[in-house]
């Protein structure tokens, strides 16, 4: 049996629904490739009263055969079931095994929930009535369903306002690997990194675990993700083409709202999408903005001392960061092309962007080195200028303890140094945000660099935090 790397969150959770009084629906989802249904299986070690995978684009007919053959492997009484000719016809033979069980708690996993759900098949009616009629009624019903189409995953069953409203009683996001499970799995293949490599690879493929199992030990970062990208069997090559349209119907427009953000890194307000996506504005804007925020892939956030409708939208996913720097509408790509551009200017833009996402992705960690886990506290960004200069701020902590942190992130090879001019461009910043904030709260600044900020005057001057990476493989 394979070993579950990290998601000691995720596994208590999974093991304390099972303590319940009562019956449970539980509704996993994630992104494509995070490692959802090897969780579920392995933290029940396999051990199920039922468990169904959905077939990607087959017919009502398939389904129902494809149910058929799971349902007679997990019968064991003596009655034999004729072939289901609908969902209805079908859970009601489960419901007929289930009854047989001799478990405490009989377990259900449904995975690939949205591919069970083809036109006119009547899945939904019959999974509610399954629910409401019976499973509901008991107290020793798990029902696990999970799935990465998470606009059919939360408007079908989240979001549902039909007879299965309200009836989840549990959701469970899964998320990627944080680095410090990203370490953990790495050690685990063997492959040996030191840290700062172990950062180059998750700017560009985020904790996404079939991603990062694609690894070979014995490779650098740098080869690593050569191989993956550029070279002619590349793991990931053509990934995007699949994990859009996996995940979304009508993905066209998914995409295309990705790829307007991708081009403005610090994010764009909905207008700004719609027009440069061009995408017409509604109801259909919005709930394909909700999908892409739920999956994962942006964030929107109000910057600080704005309102609601100054709302921005943030591409936050690696990969799609990686894949429209680097990939986007260029054929032909030179199978060495990484190694070509390591450490040119082409790569370090986009290093230092992907640094700052990756540290926005471990506020908590981040929290922790500060020492402020217990304060309340806003996340924000901002922008603003005097009638001398103007400034930008990616990332602040607004606390509750009249202090707000003014987070500099810098990505380098080695130890950062703050030489004169960026000295000169920290005591601006402050200035700037002084001036425009109003604030009564005192105003720090914190570095967050890879290997740290030399000690010189200038730091001592103007830093209250020097933070190296090390702190983010905390947690």
């Amino acid at each position: 049996m394979a070993q579950i790397i990290g998601r000691y969150p995720e596994i208590e959770f999974l093991n304390n629904i099972l303590k319940q009084k009562e019956s449970v629906f539980l509704v996993v989802y994630g992104r494509r490739r995070v490692g959802k249904t090897f969780l579920i299986r392995e933290a029940y070690k396999h051990s199920f009263d039922f468990h169904l995978t959905g077939l990607a684009n087959a017919s009502l007919a398939d389904q129902l055969l494809n149910f058929y053959t799971e349902l007679v492997r997990f019968n064991k009484s003596n009655k034999v079931f004729p072939k289901p000719c609908s969902w209805f016809e079908a859970f009601q033979q489960l419901r007929e095994v289930l009854e047989q069980s001799k478990s405490n708690k009989k377990k259900i996993f449904l995975d690939e929930m949205p591919w069970l759900d083809t036109p006119k098949s009547k899945f939904i009616s019959a999974l509610e009535h399954f629910w409401n009629s019976w499973a509901a009624a008991r107290t020793d019903i798990v029902l696990i369903v999970c799935g990465s189409a998470a606009s059919w995953m939360v408007n079908n069953l989240l979001n549902n306002k039909g007879g299965l409203h309200n009836r989840v009683t549990h959701k469970l996001l899964v998320q990627p690997f944080t680095l410090k499970e990203t370490e953990t799995f790495l050690a685990y293949k063997g492959v040996d990194w030191n840290r700062y490599q172990i950062l180059e690879i998750y700017m560009a493929l985020g904790g996404i675990p079939y991603y990062l199992n694609g690894i070979e030990k014995g490779k650098s970062a740098a080869q690593a993700l050569n191989q993956l990208f550029f070279s002619e069997q590349g793991l990931l090559a053509n990934e995007f083409d699949n994990l859009y349209a996996a995940l979304f119907k009508k993905s066209d427009n998914h995409v295309a709202i990705v790829a307007a953000l991708s081009k403005k890194m610090k994010g764009l307000s909905r207008e700004e999408i719609l027009e440069s996506a061009q995408i017409a504005n509604g109801g259909g804007a919005t709930k394909v903005l909700q999908e892409l925020e739920l999956s994962g892939f942006i964030r929107k956030y109000i910057p600080f001392g704005k309102q609601v409708k100054d709302t921005l939208f943030q591409l936050v996913d690696f990969y799609s960061l990686f894949y429209f720097k680097f990939l986007h509408k260029r054929k032909g790509l030179n199978s060495d092309y990484w190694m070509n551009i390591y450490d040119t200017p082409t790569q370090k833009v986009w290093q230092g962007y992907a640094f700052e996402i990756l540290v926005l992705m471990h506020l908590p960690q981040l929290k922790h080195a500060l020492g402020i886990s217990g304060i309340q506290s806003s996340i924000g960004s901002w922008r603003g200028k005097t009638n001398e200069s103007a400034t930008q701020i990616d990332l602040l902590i607004d606390r509750k303890d009249q202090i707000i942190d003014l987070i500099e992130m810098k990505f380098s090879s080695g130890e950062f140094i703050i030489d004169k001019k960026y000295a000169e461009n920290l005591r601006n910043k402050r200035t700037v945000f002084k001036a425009n904030a109003k604030t009564k709260s005192a105003v720090h600044l914190v570095m967050v660099t890879p290997y740290g900020t030399q000690e010189n005057a200038y730091a001592t001057e103007l830093l209250q935090h020097n933070l190296s990476m090390d702190f983010l493989f905390n947690l």
